[in-house]
């Protein structure tokens, strides 16, 4: 069987990998965590696009699914551990010492256990289970940079609770709602409809302080969304 290397989703999806490797280069060698989080933005646009380019071209299969899955780890996964872990280097500490510090990769572990489910999980096709590694990944690559660029001080035991907090909600059994539409209409997307809503009114009142906000309020409404549906099944 002959299996083609380079075709367009292929190249997108590779273009995702290369936007996390050099957002991990931004942030640990060069501590520019504004440069690293563009990077990322970059590269969920391209994960976005590859299967996109994929379902419109007909060329999806096994290989575009186990790339996809290995560029997320580096954007979603090692990416934002990096800067997280920048972050943390850059912050006072009275207790904690460098080595501390590496308990943030625990993020990019799993990152990877959520990718892995994901892959092999038919439920997930409406909604996730677990926080989605793109939105984790914003949470705290945003908090990164905005901390960074307004000169924010903030513990380094707070950063590596975001590390560890993040993670577990990536394989939390939480049922969180997808944004794909099932059609155009408000029937069956009232949800999204009005989360779309609040997002466009966060980032005009708060600007790019927008992101990890949207972010967090889609964490508290999944989590009660499934708290409800949960109590109505009982």
């Amino acid at each position: 069987m002959k299996i083609r290397l380079f075709t367009i989703p292929n190249l997108l999806t590779l273009a995702n990998l290369l936007c996390g490797a050099a957002a991990t280069v931004a942030a640990l060698v060069h501590h520019n965590l504004t440069a690293a989080f563009w990077l990322i933005a970059a590269a969920a646009l391209f994960d976005f696009f590859d299967g996109f380019a994929a379902r419109l071209l007909r060329q999806s299969g096994s290989l575009g699914i186990q790339l996809d899955s290995l560029a997320d780890d580096i954007s979603f996964g090692l990416a934002p551990s990096a800067m997280l872990y920048a972050l943390y280097l850059d912050m006072p500490g009275r207790w904690l010492g460098c080595n501390a510090g590496l308990i943030v990769f625990v993020f990019s572990a799993f990152a990877a256990l959520r990718l892995a489910r994901f892959n092999i999980d038919e439920t997930q096709h409406a909604e996730f289970c677990g926080l989605p590694t793109p939105a984790a990944t914003l949470l705290c690559a945003s908090i990164g940079m905005l901390t960074q660029l307004h000169g924010w001080s903030v513990p380094r035991e707070w950063v590596l609770a975001l590390a560890v907090a993040v993670s577990l909600l990536m394989i939390s059994p939480i049922r969180m709602f997808s944004l794909k539409f099932s059609g155009f209409g408000w029937k069956g997307n009232e949800l999204r409809y009005a989360f779309l809503a609040l997002c466009i009114a966060l980032i005009a009142v708060l600007g790019p302080c927008s992101i990890p906000v949207i972010i967090v309020a889609y964490i508290v409404i999944s989590t009660l969304r499934w708290h409800f549906v949960r109590t109505e099944g009982k």
